[in-house]
């Protein structure tokens, strides 16, 4: 068995927003020389998530919407006080909303290829951009 190591970094362009990485972890899979093993992805950000879902435009919309419902954006929240916090950010909503995600994935390949459902893609979560972010990507396997 053997593991390879990298860094996948991706510039994120919004406050919000879903991204689709799903190319991206595919290359690594190709440029690893394995065929068989998991791969696993870690965001090394608290306000970054990553998930496994289908990436269509109405649904999208209804995970931001939902977001937005569940983690409201004025409410008084003590990370964004200068009373309780030393945070400059006031990004109390985009840690609430990453919490409600995984900051990993792992993920089966098999001769070669990624093991996805037909309608299951790998997408970063981002809740506080524009940002530069960091994901460890590791591959176990032969």
């Amino acid at each position: 068995m053997r593991t390879k190591l990298e860094t996948l970094s991706l510039k994120t362009e919004e406050k919000q927003q879903l991204i689709n990485i799903t190319s991206r972890v595919k290359e690594f899979v190709n440029s690893s020389g394995m065929k068989n093993g998991f791969i696993g992805l870690f965001s090394q950000h608290t306000t970054a998530a990553l998930l496994i879902s289908e990436f269509q435009n109405a649904l999208l919309d209804d995970v931001r919407s939902f977001l937005g419902r569940i983690v409201e954006d004025e409410l008084p929240y003590k990370h964004n006080s200068p009373e309780f916090s030393d945070c400059d950010r006031r990004n109390a909503v985009s840690h609430l909303r990453s919490l409600l995600f995984n900051n990993s994935v792992m993920l089966p390949v098999c001769a070669g290829e990624l093991v996805l459902g037909q309608f299951q893609s790998v997408i970063l979560a981002e809740m506080d951009g524009p940002r530069e972010r960091k994901l460890t990507v590791q591959f176990v396997g032969e």
